[in-house]
């Protein structure tokens, strides 16, 4: 069953590259159902598009890396896992903050379209608020495979070729 997807979409910096609100949803409803993640319930989202210095903020205090990046993820908290409450029927899967100028450099110094990098970074952000990582070797090659096959799906090519 395909859940609905809600993205608030926050515009904190203006970037030509910036895909429509309708390209957003459809990356991050492809991550969901790619990731066997999807169990019915409608979902919300906040994407966010950050400067530079809003990144490297953000970066800094929640990763303590004094430099911007290129998406960062904040899973919300499932309080409707706790004992005795009853499952909601929506569930807020949490916030990215994606630094525009960061993905618009990298898609140009890596020779890529800047449509599918925006498209990789809400793929690999969503997977991130999905409970996803890369701290081993082998969650990250699972990461990569799911970013590879979605990105083919949708008709880009793999962006750790």
């Amino acid at each position: 069953m395909k859940a609905t997807v809600n993205v608030e979409l926050q515009r904190a910096c203006d970037v030509a590259s910036l895909p429509d609100l309708d390209d957003i949803r459809g990356w991050i409803e492809a991550a969901i159902r790619w990731s066997n993640d999807e169990d019915g319930r409608a979902c919300d989202i906040v994407v966010r598009v950050v400067d530079e210095q809003e990144s490297r903020d953000l970066n800094n205090r929640f990763r303590h890396k004094d430099k911007a990046t290129n998406v960062l993820a904040f899973a919300a908290a499932d309080s409707s896992a706790a004992a005795g409450r009853p499952r909601r029927s929506r569930r807020t899967l949490g916030d990215l903050a994606i630094c525009g100028p960061v993905v618009e450099r990298e898609a140009r110094e890596q020779g890529k379209s800047a449509a599918g990098h925006w498209g990789h970074l809400l793929i690999h952000g969503t997977l991130h608020l999905l409970g996803h990582d890369h701290r081993t070797a082998e969650e990250a090659a699972e990461m990569e495979r799911l970013e590879t096959r979605i990105l083919a799906d949708r008709g880009f090519a793999d962006p750790y070729a």
